[in-house]
């Protein structure tokens, strides 16, 4: 399974950025499946709902099974949050997954950067950034620059950076 990453600040286009490239890879043949981390408290599941209750009664484990989908939830109970490379190990085989921050992972990864958003670029101080999908032109990097809004630039960047073909 080859992993490629994208990082970047609140409200400069990762997950629309995701959506885009798991629709364009999928159109090119492959499997395809993502990481998303997240900074806060995620509720998956809600109050209420049988699987929420038994969460909250202390099951470590729920899965949750219906004739369209099945998803496990894992509840930490105090311990620490793993490290991708552990969640990585329970998934299914594909042939690309796509991650979505984890800025302080070393895998490779892109970033999108929109001038609007105000914050200082990542990639000038984590050497795992490999290009910058940007809606500006950056002066004062040696990365390659991608339009933000040209996916299949942005998909032959990531494929040819892992030495895939699709």
């Amino acid at each position: 399974m080859k992993i490629y990453g994208v990082t970047g600040w609140k409200n400069t286009g990762k997950t629309t950025l995701m959506e885009r490239l798991v629709a364009e890879f999928v159109s090119r043949g492959l499997r395809v499946s993502t990481v998303k981390h997240a900074h806060h408290d995620t509720e998956i599941d809600h109050e209420g709902r049988d699987s929420y209750r038994h969460r909250i009664a202390g099951a470590r484990e729920v899965v949750l099974s219906s004739p369209r989908r099945w998803a496990v939830m894992h509840e930490l109970r105090d311990a620490p949050e793993p490290p991708l490379a552990d969640l990585l190990t329970k998934l299914s085989p594909v042939d690309l997954v796509l991650i979505e921050g984890y800025k302080r992972s070393d895998h490779p990864k892109i970033e999108a950067y929109r001038l609007a958003a105000g914050r200082d670029l990542l990639a000038r101080r984590n050497a795992s950034i490999r290009a910058v999908a940007t809606d500006t032109a950056i002066d004062d990097i040696d990365l390659p620059q991608l339009d933000l809004n040209n996916t299949r630039a942005i998909a032959d960047f990531i494929l040819a950076d892992l030495g895939m073909q699709a």
